[in-house]
């Protein structure tokens, strides 16, 4: 991304973002006092929630090494990328393949004003950003063209982006819609926040009074759903605890976050 190609959006610091109170939860910086209120408010009706964003960041990793690993997948198309942090997408993916290209996607402000950190790429590999929002698709795939040749695999991460969508249909759509145009091979990858806790749903009640966009749980069934037409991959739409983890990791508690991933045949 050259410098100017992308005009920056204004940064409003009065109202909480998704991706700067989840910054807050990992412990970054590259938060303001809104977001941290907020943050903190939450973390006072769910103080597992920082673990679980923790937890959540490993899976992401484990299903990048995954998919460029044992799969074989070298392009990853990642929307609602999130502020830079430690195991980003292309940093796992490149590890285990270093020619693997990277295409990130996000529409905050702040998170394109740090891109240049997600940019660093292996001599061999690709990485570019877009400024977009999950709901213009199209836009998002022919900005992905120029980095990733949609004519061979892909994997789409959608990690905790789908929740921003509170009609299933709608999410669903969204889905086939860039599955649609992406080759036989390619994946679903995400994981989503459900509502098999009190204590999940009354953190998300006071996340949506004060933070934007708002956030919508979804029971481990509707999540499933989301994957039809596709491939799950054992084992399946489960806490994301518990979906391949690391050895000496398999005891983890489960918690209310939970992932899947499928492929497109």
């Amino acid at each position: 991304m050259a410098d100017g190609q992308q005009e920056m959006p204004k940064l409003d610091t009065t109202v909480p973002q998704t991706a700067r109170i989840w910054n807050h939860l990992l412990g970054g910086k590259d938060n303001f006092a809104v977001d941290r209120a907020v943050g903190d408010q939450i973390l006072a009706s769910l103080p597992q929630l920082a673990e679980n964003a923790r937890l959540s960041r490993a899976y992401l990793a484990r299903v990048a090494a995954y998919l460029a690993g044992e799969a074989g997948v070298r392009q990853f198309l990642d929307i609602g990328t999130g502020l830079p942090t430690a195991n980003n997408t292309h940093e796992v993916a490149q590890r285990v393949a270093p020619e693997s290209r990277v295409v990130y996607v996000d529409n905050d402000p702040l998170v394109l004003a740090h891109a240049r950190a997600l940019l660093t790429t292996s001599p061999e590999g690709a990485t570019d950003y877009i400024d977009a929002d999950l709901r213009d698709p199209e836009r998002i795939l022919d900005e992905a063209a120029k980095t990733l040749d949609l004519a061979r695999p892909v994997a789409l991460f959608l990690m905790g982006i789908l929740g921003h969508i509170e009609d299933d249909a709608e999410a669903k759509s969204i889905i086939d819609r860039i599955m649609g145009r992406l080759a036989p091979g390619s994946y679903l990858a995400m994981y989503d926040g459900s509502d098999t806790s009190e204590a999940n749903n009354e953190a998300v009640r006071i996340w949506n009074i004060s933070a934007n966009p708002k956030y919508h749980l979804r029971s481990a069934a509707r999540l499933t759903a989301l994957f039809d037409g596709l491939e799950l991959v054992e084992p399946g739409v489960i806490s994301v605890t518990r979906w391949r983890p690391e050895a000496g990791a398999e005891d983890a508690p489960e918690i209310d976050q939970y992932g899947a991933v499928g492929r497109k045949p």
